[in-house]
């Protein structure tokens, strides 16, 4: 154990056993990488925390969001199977003619009672797929 020293300051240094490097020339080596880890997480922060000057937009069960409005359907299908678009009753030989064409941008949204049965909502889903309809946004009302 050596005293290095002079008339100001007095430093205790230590050699590790199998290393010429002394115990506080070993700390300041592995303080480095911390130090680079802190200096990129704080780069990381600052790039990212940036405030924006748009306002969020209004969340679910907030207060500006007084009435909730009812996703409107293209198709309703009621417990007993019978179709309704627009709220008239249709048969199966007008249910292609009377919804919007297939379209690649908005899928065709359909309102289930249910209570509906999946034999019922398969028969129905074949017969979309015949007349084009590929994507299918199915509207059910959530249970109590």
């Amino acid at each position: 154990m050596r005293f290095l020293g002079n008339a100001q300051s007095t430093t205790l240094t230590v050699p590790i056993a199998g290393s010429e490097k002394t115990l506080m020339s070993r700390v300041e080596d592995n303080l480095l990488p911390l130090i680079n880890l802190v200096f990129l997480l704080l780069m990381f922060f600052i790039a990212v925390g940036q405030m924006s000057s748009t306002s969020l937009p209004d969340l679910p069960g907030s207060s500006a969001q007084q009435t909730p409005t009812k996703p409107r359907a293209d198709l309703v299908v009621k417990s007993s199977g019978d179709w309704f678009v627009d709220g008239q009753s249709i048969t199966e030989a007008q249910l292609l003619h009377l919804l919007p064409p297939p379209n690649n941008e908005t899928p065709l949204r359909i309102g289930a009672n249910r209570s509906m049965t999946m034999a019922a909502m398969e028969k129905l889903f074949q017969r979309l797929e015949s007349g084009g309809y590929k994507d299918i946004v199915l509207l059910v009302q959530p249970g109590s």
